[in-house]
């Protein structure tokens, strides 16, 4: 027995002060035993007790933060068992974790954390025949889902976290998701689990007929015991439980002790989904597959209020949809009022409460009879809603809004804070307008609010009221009010979690739905599993007696940041208030679609993903590295590998803006001291070009000279097997309104057609295309004189300073910014437009300017007249014809700031679409390269793990004639280094294009 040892003694005082876990012998003694026995010369890499770690695994998704004793990476079952046996040796509590999506505190925990979907994440198999699927943990569910699809299979349960969510995750949790109505819950899509119990004890459990039954318990040890166990607690509880187990579609709260029932063939697995790593530890599991229609078609029917459209869903459900979810007007203002998903947004019809019914068949002509159907029959209804039918593209809109709701919820302009708490209670589907008629009455007796979303279809609604975390008063009457909430849900016939668990959020609350009886039924239950109770101590039912909704609340009272650079307008002027936007939803642990967020993609690592760098921010700012400050080694690791490619601040639906987080890290860090000499080399490239310009052939000749160019790039920092750029012979200021190179080295006089002066527009000489690439101007002035506009240009050197952000070196930042807004004043106030071709400099203007600058009059003006070369001519001359390029084949790669603050590369393709070539967009995110981040010794191997994830595999399946588009400066070094193809600006191509054929000449 363990009860007396030292874990178990810190276990015992969760309710007090944190513990010093550094001071505590048996934390080293832990870790010592399980870097020893975890097999393999990495085992160093699996376990992590420092400080850092332990902070970036103190949150999940929900409102509250343990600190973890440490981290563990298990590569297979064998590394379970031998950390299991590590932490049974001391007594540690032990955490099974998958993405860190969960809702309800069960996904924290003063434990050693076994993280599962770094390395435990295979698929094992799939046999279409028996509809089954052997998976790993670890494994994301939209990679089971995406293999079963070839086979038209699926997994009925998918959570709107579809793309980043574990399947132990799922399972632990009991999840389900919109497609509930196709196949149920993740309680009903499980055949066997493959377990480690705290013990070590391993076992394979499922169905298990009676005969079976008898064989194991007279077969004896543990297993016999168990089963022994159960089979008394399954005679004890059955006519109980038969009473009070809500028979809805989504029960999740509590254990589930119904599927010991005979009629449920003491189905063990099935009672192990939901048990939330309360009793074991799941090393591999089979899973049951539905079949998946293969033709869809989605309607939406808008109702006057959200109400209606629950009144609706019985009448919806009789014709059979496989998906059948709801939301109401407040999100869709929310997610206006956000900037989110707005085209997306005018797929819905008028309406302020929706319902998404999915109809699915396995042809397209019965699939759109179907919604045909769905839409006439509505018109018959009590409240006849606005049916509209949406094309698949108009779906894939309307899913994407569906899906945004959790984030898209929190810190919108003008609301107050909304948190979980209350977001998940379930109730019979016939009950569904009554009980949200209900429910919001008494949020409005207490002053609260909160959007309606989720599967109405099953009777389950997601909320995010506007409880106040950050006064007593405030908690205590959160704390009422949950309590009150439950028994309206229990009135209905309900039940408090319909998807999101337990934990710790409504632990203390079940006695109040199961009654004290089931209560001591769900403590023997986790008992026969966990006699110790080392596994997830204080969650579920345990809970009730350890631990009240209201402690462990993670939510800070203080800003602890000091002056900042940034003005962090949208977040009152506090780091660490913007911090706190990441709710843990975890959209940056996707690895697919967007470009959010390459590191993680390439590392796989949490500290590199958007989330993990948000929560050691404010760990801290806030939490556990309070003492270190900005001084914190593990903060500055974790910001060490982010691009800065500001896909956070637009692809995550609460707007984390990373590159600006970083940015005033890095100054905060350096505050009063100097930065190493590669922050001020790669910081002040502009400055290396302007001066290296008045000798440009020297210049080169000593950057890639075989003697001095290792060393340059020794002192600089430079990967060795990078080529340093080659600055031009002649900058485009000096060259102006002469000539243009194209590709070939040849020469194109600049087409000055012989008109009255076109409207005045100032063309921006970047540093980039200035020094290096000043054909790419030129180009640019060529195409802006045919579409009628004049073209002026700054004189002297001007720069926005966008290397120096990626340094923190911000008051120099400040100062170059200080000086564009006096050197071009009279452009700015005269209104002229400003065009850039290159987006990291044109995303300076639209986002740092105003975070330096957010009352200054002159910085406005600027901003709001900023336009890359493609977005203005889309606007101001749409009439616009390029010359033709008939049978050429164009592929277009985004550079991450045109995607992330201008919205990405359309008009670009739409305008080169226009001279009759053939273009596509690269499916891909960061190109690697990132400004400097793609040229430092210590990251080129990242960088090219980047590009090899999309833009590589894209450019290297193309044929030598096809054009290559990419407008970053970066972009093209990183496709001119690894691919050795040649890409040019969309300027260039539109320019060339007036001549001649530009694909002879790549």
């Amino acid at each position: 027995m363990v009860s007396n040892s030292p874990f178990a003694i810190l276990q015992s005082r969760l309710e007090q002060s944190p513990f010093d876990h550094e001071k505590f012998s048996a934390h080293r003694e832990l870790e010592s035993l399980l870097r020893r026995s975890l097999r393999g010369p990495d085992s160093s890499e699996l376990v992590h007790f420092d400080a850092g770690s332990r902070a970036l695994y103190a949150s999940d998704s929900s409102n509250y933060r343990q600190l973890p004793i440490g981290v563990v990476f298990p590569r297979d079952a064998a590394d379970v068992e031998a950390a299991l046996a590590a932490c049974r040796q001391v007594g540690a509590a032990v955490l099974p974790r998958g993405a860190g999506t969960s809702l309800a505190g069960q996904c924290v925990n003063v434990a050693v954390v076994f993280d599962y979907s770094r390395f435990m994440n295979a698929l094992g198999s799939i046999n279409a025949e028996t509809k089954l699927a052997r998976i790993e943990p670890g494994i994301v569910l939209d990679r089971l889902r995406d293999a079963a699809e070839l086979h038209h299979l699926t997994y009925a349960p998918d959570p709107a976290t579809h793309s980043r969510c574990t399947l132990g995750g799922m399972i632990g949790n009991n999840s389900c998701g919109v497609h509930g109505l196709l196949g149920g819950k993740v309680v009903d899509n499980v055949e066997s689990l493959d377990v480690v119990l705290y013990d070590g004890t391993r076992l394979t459990v499922g169905a298990t007929p009676p005969e079976k039954i008898e064989a194991l318990i007279s077969g004896g040890g543990r297993v016999g015991q168990l089963y022994a166990g159960l089979a008394r607690l399954r005679h004890r509880y059955a006519p109980l439980i038969r009473e009070k187990f809500p028979n809805i579609p989504r029960r999740v709260s509590g254990y589930n002790l119904d599927q010991l029932l005979h009629e449920n063939n003491f189905h063990i697995a099935r009672a192990l989904v939901g048990s939330e790593g309360t009793c074991v530890n799941i090393v591999s599991a089979t899973l049951n597959l539905t079949a998946s229609p293969p033709f869809r078609v989605l309607t939406v029917l808008g109702f006057n209020d959200a109400f209606l459209a629950a009144d609706a869903v019985p009448l919806a459900l009789e014709h059979k949809p496989i998906g059948l979810e709801g939301f109401d007007h407040l999100l869709v203002d929310f997610m206006r009022r956000k900037g989110l998903a707005l085209k997306d947004l005018d797929s819905l019809p008028a309406g302020s409460g929706f319902l998404l019914v999915e109809m699915g068949a396995w042809s397209p002509e019965e699939a759109q009879s179907k919604a045909d159907e769905v839409a006439r029959a509505s018109q018959s209804w009590p409240h006849p809603p606005v049916a509209h039918i949406c094309t698949s593209d108009e779906a894939k809109s309307v899913w994407h809004v569906r899906e945004s709701a959790l984030g898209a919820m929190v810190f919108v302009p003008g609301e107050p804070d909304r948190w979980e708490g209350w977001e998940d209670a379930a109730v019979p589907p016939a009950k569904l307008g009554n009980y949200l008629r209900a429910i919001t009455s008494l949020m409005a007796e207490y002053g609260y609010s909160s959007p309606l979303y989720g599967h109405y279809g099953q009777g389950c609604v997601h909320m995010r009221i506007n409880f106040d975390f950050s006064t007593q008063k405030g908690i205590e009457k959160f704390r009422e009010f949950i309590e009150r909430a439950a028994d309206v849900v229990i009135s209905f016939g309900g039940s408090l979690s319909g998807e999101h668990g337990d934990g710790q959020a409504r632990a203390a609350l079940l006695p109040r739905m199961f009654g004290p009886e089931l209560i001591e039924a769900f403590r023997d239950f986790k008992a026969l599993w966990d006699p110790d109770n080392r596994m997830n101590p204080g969650k579920l039912s345990d809970a009730v007696r350890v631990y009240d909704p209201i402690e462990n609340l993670r939510h800070a009272t203080h800003s602890g940041t000091g002056e900042s650079n940034f003005a962090f307008t949208k977040d009152g002027g506090s780091l660490t208030r913007a911090t706190e936007r990441c709710v843990g939803v975890g959209s940056c642990r996707n690895t697919v679609g967007g470009v959010m967020c390459p590191s993680y993609r390439a590392t796989g690592e949490e500290q590199h993903s958007t989330r993990g760098r948000a929560h050691l921010l404010w760990e801290m700012l806030a939490g556990s590295l309070q003492s270190e400050g900005f001084k914190s080694d593990a903060v500055n690791e974790a910001l060490d590998l982010c691009l800065s490619c500001k896909a956070c601040k637009s692809e995550c639906p609460v707007q984390v803006d990373m590159a600006a987080y970083k940015s005033e890290f890095l100054a905060q860090r350096y505050k009063g001291r100097l930065h190493p000499l590669h922050h001020y080399i790669f910081g002040f490239a502009d400055q290396l070009a302007r001066y290296g310009s008045l000798a440009p052939g020297l210049t080169n000749a000593i950057l890639t000279g075989p003697l001095t160019s290792p060393i340059i790039k020794r002192i600089a920092g430079v990967a060795a097997e990078r080529q340093l750029p080659r600055l031009a012979p002649r900058s485009f200021q000096k060259s102006r309104r002469r000539s243009i190179p194209t590709a070939d080295g040849s020469t194109l006089a600049t087409v000055r057609e012989a008109q009255s002066p076109g409207r005045p527009v100032l063309l921006w000489p970047d540093t980039w295309n200035n020094y290096y690439h000043p054909a790419t101007l030129s180009a640019a002035d060529s195409v802006l004189t045919a579409a009628g506009f004049t073209a002026q240009s700054p004189t002297g050197h001007i720069c926005c300073g966008r290397p120096l952000y990626d340094f923190g070196l911000l008051d120099s930042a400040r100062s170059y910014l200080a000086d564009v807004l006096s050197h071009v004043a009279t452009e700015i106030d005269a209104g002229l437009p400003f065009i850039f071709l290159e987006p990291s400099c044109a995303s300076v203007f639209k986002d740092e300017l105003l975070q330096f600058f957010p009352n200054n009059a002159r910085a406005k003006r600027l901003s709001e007249n900023v336009w890359l070369l493609a977005d203005f001519l889309a606007t101001h001359a749409p009439s616009f014809a390029p010359a033709s390029l008939p049978g050429a084949q164009i592929l277009v790669h985004g550079h991450c700031h045109h995607k992330a603050v201008f919205g990405g590369p359309a008009n670009e393709i739409a305008l080169l679409g226009k001279t009759g070539a053939s273009v596509n967009l690269i499916e891909a995110g960061c190109c690697g390269m990132a400004g400097p981040f793609g040229f430092e010794a210590g990251k080129i191997g990242v960088s090219k793990t980047i590009a090899s994830q999309g833009l590589l595999p894209a450019v290297e399946a193309s044929s030598p004639q096809t054009i290559l588009v990419a407008d970053g400066f970066s972009c093209r070094e990183q496709i001119a280094q690894l691919t050795g193809r040649t890409a040019l600006h969309f300027a260039e191509v539109l320019a060339i294009a007036r001549v001649q054929n530009p694909v002879n000449h790549l």
